[in-house]
């Protein structure tokens, strides 16, 4: 359904923006999002003009994700809290507007492509600096407590995130036709050396240099709230440091983009407890199962016929690597 020429939308758009007469006179569909689409759009009424974003679900998607209204009641409370995120403009829960629920955030200037995040010393400015600020707005994000309807989105707290998330993967990997033997060893690696339950907050479950829009002098905001959920905070650090997401800069534990001690300066700086290493590593590795399962699914989704796609395809494969880089972790010797 197009979303230029849309009165419908232009009607919904007038109202939440308080832009009486409104229409949208643009719409660009952006890259990456392979699970929700994400549109650039211009508004205009009159000599004014004002550009948002608008994300909805794809054809596909996989079990893991959170549905657009949840998602969009994560990002308003973490607005709330300071976090840096898109400000949240409205949900529109008719799927007859444009065929399906959205979000409607406002534009946020910015780089999103993670390899360019990492490769790119143009965007950033003070990269230690940068590391500091992702490190902060991890603290803060660990820091929300969610009021009582978004208490009921997240659900109970789990008592063991650490085996609740192996579980999980069990779960999603059974219920694939082909077997994964090296993934299987590693989750029984994790299983057998999960450490015990400790603090458990709100989680971004993504938190990466994909996620995380950046210009020339820093950070501008925190994406892709699908997954967020209650664990262990460790999670999220261990997601972020974890080398499937440092691209073409292994030496630079931080998301490629900081040492891992300057994420974690800023992270205490922000009220954060620092977790233990040897938990940070346990989610380290728990970051490339999961990942290598998500590639799985995606690789599903274009194999099914669901969502015919290259892209997906090719991101199935990426499954391979990650299995083999979880054997090395997971050696006798390494362990």
């Amino acid at each position: 359904m197009s979303l230029t020429g849309n009165p419908a939308l232009d009607g919904w758009l007038a109202d939440a923006l308080d832009m009486p007469g409104a229409r949208v006179v643009a719409a660009d569909k952006l890259s990456g999002g392979a699970i929700q689409e994400n549109w650039a759009v211009t508004v205009a009424t009159g000599a004014s003009s004002r550009r948002l974003v608008i994300r909805r679900d794809a054809p596909a998607t996989i079990a893991a994700s959170r549905s657009r209204a949840e998602e969009y009641a994560l990002i308003a409370a973490a607005h709330r809290a300071g976090v840096r995120v898109p400000e949240p403009l409205g949900f529109c829960a008719d799927p007859a507007v444009i065929g399906a629920p959205f979000a409607a955030m406002a534009w946020v200037e910015g780089t999103g492509y993670g390899p360019k995040v990492v490769r790119d010393l143009t965007l950033g400015g003070d990269r230690l600096a940068l590391g500091r600020e992702l490190g902060r707005q991890m603290a803060l994000i660990h820091a929300i407590r969610p009021d009582a309807a978004l208490a009921r989105i997240l659900g109970p707290r789990p008592a063991d995130p650490a085996r609740d998330a192996v579980a999980v993967l069990r779960g999603w990997l059974d219920a694939r036709p082909a077997p994964r033997p090296g993934l299987e060893w590693a989750l029984r690696w994790a299983e057998r050396h999960a450490p015990p339950p400790d603090r458990v907050t709100l989680t971004h479950q993504d938190f990466r240099s994909g996620n995380v829009l950046i210009d020339a002098d820093g950070l501008t905001a925190v994406l892709d709230w699908e997954f967020a959920a209650w664990s262990d905070p460790a999670c999220d650090i261990g997601w972020f440091c974890a080398r499937c997401w440092r691209f073409s800069r292994p030496d630079l534990e931080g998301g490629g983009i900081a040492p891992r001690s300057a994420v974690l300066e800023g992270y205490a700086a922000a009220g954060g407890t620092v977790p233990d290493p040897d938990r940070i590593r346990w989610w380290e590795v728990m970051a490339h199962a999961r990942w290598a399962v998500i590639a799985l699914q995606q690789g599903d989704r274009h194999a099914g016929g669901a969502e015919p796609s290259l892209h997906l395809a090719l991101t199935g494969r990426i499954a391979d690597v990650l299995e083999y880089q979880l054997l090395r972790m997971t050696a006798p010797e390494a362990a």
